[in-house]
């Protein structure tokens, strides 16, 4: 493929075309993905969503501890698979600090934006439909280009729901899903222990298998287990529920010889002197 350089163009700019050549040979920079495994489960008064903390890039273990449970509104929350930056975008929130004014700008993501203005206008409680179908239109309309792959949760009027929205725009309604590289292995913990009508300690117990499930079968997930608990009751974020994987080896804080090790073949001592002087007064 020659260069585009090579041409003269005029005031056209073609240098992004090289990114079609990835048959040539061409690689593009990786993105940061979540890797992930993510799971969610209904029980007797609500949903329990959980996620592991490990995102990657490449073959690269990008950050050992980041959240993948987001904020949509306060009865509901959207674990996200993908990449990084997809899932922050449309679940996520920011925060911008100003340091002139010594103000933080709170922005917060596509849905939850929508949600927040919603229950604004009507005064009532955000529905968790109402969350995935906004998901799903705005994934739909890229075509699986938005790599966000969602397990989204909630507990409102109708009790507690779980969907799973794809990249692709399509979703589940499900009393048990998951999401991600380590689902297949977190699936199998839910297929075979799963039951209906569990309390809330069964719940929590049984996703954080699944996610612990998928850290140890797949590489693109791994360090802690985050839980979320959405019920008539409230939301409780359990941060760093479970941490399956402490590490074993501490590095040492550097090699300790004995004295007499080395042979000093000569001593030399200099006191140092130093001067000061008062400071001139500025009338």
């Amino acid at each position: 493929m020659q260069d585009p350089d090579a041409f003269d163009l005029g005031g056209f700019e073609f240098s992004a075309s090289s990114h079609n050549a990835k048959e040539g040979g061409f690689t593009s920079k990786l993105a940061t993905k979540t890797g992930t495994t993510i799971s969610g489960v209904i029980y007797a008064d609500g949903v329990v969503l959980g996620a592991d903390t490990r995102s990657t890039n490449g073959e690269t273990v990008a950050d050992k501890n980041c959240e993948k449970i987001h904020y949509i509104a306060p009865n509901i929350y959207c674990c996200g698979a993908g990449t990084a930056a997809d899932t922050e975008a449309v679940t996520g929130t920011y925060y911008v600090y100003f340091s002139i004014f010594q103000l933080i700008l709170i922005l917060k993501g596509m849905v939850s934006s929508a949600l927040f203005l919603h229950r604004k206008s009507t005064l009532r409680e955000s529905r968790v439909v109402s969350a995935q179908s906004i998901l799903k239109s705005h994934l739909f309309k890229y075509q699986g280009h938005v790599g966000a792959a969602l397990v989204l949760g909630g507990f409102d009027i109708h009790g507690p729901q779980l969907f799973t929205v794809y990249p692709h725009g399509s979703s589940d309604c499900l009393p048990y899903a998951t999401m991600g590289s380590g689902s297949l292995a977190a699936m199998s913990i839910f297929e075979s222990d799963y039951k209906d009508g569990m309390s809330e300690d069964e719940a929590k117990l049984l996703v954080a298998r699944s996610i612990r499930a998928g850290i140890f079968n797949d590489l693109g997930s791994g360090s802690n287990i985050d839980l979320c608990v959405l019920s008539r009751a409230g939301t409780k974020y359990l941060r760093n529920f479970e941490i399956p994987q402490e590490r074993t080896y501490i590095r040492a804080e550097g090699y300790k010889f004995k004295t007499g090790t080395t042979v000093i073949n000569k001593r030399n001592f200099q006191t140092a002197t130093s001067t000061t002087t008062e400071p001139k007064k500025i009338l």
